[in-house]
């Protein structure tokens, strides 16, 4: 079986910018919660067995106590931020298994959820389901694959390292170096992609490049950079581990926690309190093809 775990957050916020707001009668903003519940059920119209989907409940995580400028939700718009509980009651009606993160961000718990699935032998593929360049940290070839569902690109290993020009598991060291404006740290200065790249690529860790006192690769102003890593030695640990996926949690017992098997109670009245009739009847088809197979 192929495991599908999507980045909600991602989802979330790329159909509030991509459909027309729908405000329902109880004067909620609830038009990107209905496009993503809406895509989801594309999903399992399409074949998938096995879904669950990871939300940043609260957008500041333990990343923000070690590093002052990490991403924060300040700024988000109140009608896409209202959406989040939205959301997440959504998929757990319609019976999609949903992570709604605290502590640790989506992105650990993606990373979490397919390292568990990745180890069962039952599962033949993770796909996980966000662009988001540090998840590339857990693509592990022929069993972890990162899925940009927008674009519908699959990167494996050799399409991290055409993309990144290092392997999934230097993504950390690479980011530490150049930084992640996403996420709000910056790198150290003068670093930049080709010359962190052009490192990581034949030292691997920077650890190896910091180490290494003449190294046997060209990188433009090579003395000013391995004085920087030098000098600015704690910053990049501390990036790196600004960059580095948790997985521990979410806790899961099994792959089955991510079979559909149908809504839960409380699905139809879930989407009239969202003006979403049409999901009811995707539902119902969807809950007899299930049930014709078992």
């Amino acid at each position: 079986m192929d495991v599908y775990a999507v980045d909600g957050t991602y989802e979330l916020f790329r159909y509030f910018f991509a459909l027309p707001s729908h405000v329902t009668s109880e004067g909620r903003e609830a038009g990107a919660t209905r496009g993503v519940l809406g895509s989801m059920l594309g999903m399992l119209e399409s074949g998938t067995t096995h879904l669950g989907v990871a939300t940043d409940h609260v957008i500041e995580s333990f990343r923000n106590d070690l590093w002052a400028g990490y991403k924060t939700g300040e700024g988000i718009d109140p009608r896409l931020w209202s959406q989040f509980p939205l959301l997440e009651e959504g998929l757990a009606a319609i019976g999609i298994a949903v992570w709604p993160m605290v502590e640790v961000e989506a992105d650990d718990a993606l990373a979490a959820v397919a390292a568990f699935c990745a180890a069962s032998s039952d599962v033949d593929r993770v796909f996980i389901c966000s662009p988001d360049k540090d998840l590339a940290q857990c693509v592990v070839d022929g069993r972890v694959l990162q899925l940009d569902r927008r674009s519908g690109v699959v990167t494996d290993e050799a399409g991290v390292i055409a993309k990144f020009g290092v392997p999934p598991r230097s993504i950390p060291d690479y980011l530490a170096l150049v930084g992640d404006s996403a996420d709000g740290y910056p790198g150290l200065p003068g670093w930049g992609s080709r010359s962190a790249a052009t490192l990581l690529a034949r030292y691997g860790t920077l650890e190896a490049v910091r180490e290494t006192e003449a190294w046997d690769v060209a990188v433009r102003g090579a003395d000013r950079l391995r004085e920087t890593l030098r000098e600015q030695w704690d910053l990049a640990l501390l990036f790196r581990d600004l960059a580095r996926l948790r997985t521990g949690q979410p806790k899961l017992a099994s792959v089955d926690e991510l079979r559909w098997k149908g809504p839960a109670d409380g699905f139809e009245a879930f989407c009239r309190r969202i003006d979403a009739p049409r999901l009811i009847d995707r539902v119902a088809i969807l809950t007899k093809r299930l049930e014709a197979k078992t």
